[in-house]
């Protein structure tokens, strides 16, 4: 695989023999690339960060770049990429803070479309979608298979659910819960229901859906019931529904309130 002549690789840096690189792309110290991976045109990469096996970095995207945080003065933190992932143009990946975990983790099997940002301390699981120029804020958490609409803003210290889909030009600035479709800006979230497309889609059982559905009504449509009361009925309408448990699960385990507000759908 060619690395291109233009290209700047600093000596210190460890590339796989198989990784190609294009023009003008510049690959910093402390850096390491796996096997099979692809780094278009005009793409900074600066370390320490770790990239896994058969990446696709687009033109201009910025990989490893330090924290845009005041309180960082240059201390040795770290970006993690997996293996399989998409990353198109103009994506900026920040490394981790001292004062947070250290380091920026991205799982395996994502695809981050055209500008998207996730700033440091974000620890992204595997096959999200974050869709173009959607923007994470520090010390962001996203479960596997969300997916973010295009232009959505997310709050530091937020979590995002499992299988969770929020709309396009969000304001996210609560956790979102998982399994649910939400949106609406900031202050005006909304969830609108089961997100039962995208779960018939991955393979999960009637009866999964259907436990989780009633639940969504139990949890989200009955504000007269308090949130623990909610949450222990929702279990025992669905004892056996591992989904259910993993949803009550979410909301009994989070740092900061979880998205309960309910709007208009058709459940």
């Amino acid at each position: 695989m060619p690395i291109h002549p233009t290209a700047i690789i600093d000596p210190a840096a460890t590339l796989h023999e198989t990784v190609s690189v294009g023009p003008y792309a510049i690959i910093g110290p402390d850096v390491s690339i796996g096997a099979d991976c692809e780094i278009a045109s005009h793409t900074v990469i600066t370390g320490p960060t770790r990239i896994g096996v058969n990446n696709k970095i687009g033109p201009f995207a910025t990989v490893g770049a330090p924290p845009q945080d005041l309180k960082y003065h240059g201390e040795p933190t770290e970006l993690i990429i997996g293996d399989h992932n998409v990353i198109r143009e103009y994506v900026s990946l920040h490394r981790g803070t001292p004062t947070g975990i250290s380091y920026t983790k991205i799982g395996d099997h994502n695809l981050l479309m055209g500008s998207v940002h996730v700033a440091h301390d974000c620890i992204l699981g595997s096959h999200v979608i974050m869709a173009n120029a959607a923007t994470l804020a520090g010390h962001v958490e996203i479960e596997d298979r969300a997916i973010i609409g295009g232009l959505t803003a997310v709050q530091q210290f937020t979590r995002i659910g499992t299988y969770c889909y929020i709309g396009g030009m969000s304001g996210v600035s609560k956790d979102v819960p998982p399994y649910v479709i939400m949106s609406g800006i900031r202050g005006q979230m909304r969830v609108t229901g089961i997100n039962r497309v995208g779960l018939k889609r991955a393979g999960f059982s009637a009866e999964s859906i259907s436990g989780l559905v009633q639940a969504f009504k139990i949890i989200f449509r009955r504000p007269e019931l308090l949130l623990q009361e909610a949450l222990e009925q929702a279990l025992a309408e669905a004892p056996d529904c591992a989904e259910v448990q993993y949803l009550v699960r979410f909301f009994r385990t989070t740092k900061r309130s979880v998205l309960r507000t309910a709007g208009d759908d058709d459940e």
